[in-house]
């Protein structure tokens, strides 16, 4: 079954922002095809020696994000998050970075936290257990359960 999505228009970005935000997408789409393990070795070591990401940074990285990818502006939530945390820590901050699971209905959801909320999120994610953290400064993550493949 398929659910229509509506996208609104994002605004344009000025030619000189494009570089770095489609560098970000591009390898938030790489690392988003790993597996789960291998995501959070890379983003525990981006992550390091970064200070956490304000709200109002984090929006601007994920409004830049979702401007220059229209699958980050849809469904691609692993891809966006990931390019949101990395565009973040290119200018030197990074937001707690979640991927979570409900299980009834199941539904996996990934995101990025900054100053303790969900940064524009469209759909509630306090009902999701959250099943991977990086927070700032790349400690290690006591709840990630990935398996070993």
């Amino acid at each position: 079954m398929s659910v229509a999505v509506s996208v609104d228009r994002p605004p344009r970005l000025p030619v000189r922002r494009r570089p770095l935000a489609l560098l970000a997408v591009a390898a938030g789409h790489v690392i988003g095809r790993l597996p789960p393990r291998r995501i959070h070795s890379i983003l525990t070591i981006c992550a390091r020696g970064a200070r956490p990401a304000g709200y109002a940074e984090a929006r601007r990285a994920r409004a830049t994000v979702v401007a220059v990818s229209v699958r980050c502006a849809g469904e691609g939530c692993l891809p966006r998050s990931i390019a949101t945390a990395l565009l973040c820590r290119a200018r030197g901050s990074w937001p707690t970075w979640y991927a979570g699971a409900q299980t009834m209905p199941f539904r996996a959801h990934a995101w990025v936290e900054a100053e303790g909320r969900p940064v524009d999120e469209p759909l509630s994610t306090t009902h999701l257990q959250p099943l991977v953290t990086i927070p700032p400064g790349g400690r290690p993550s006591p709840s990630c359960r990935t398996q070993s493949p």
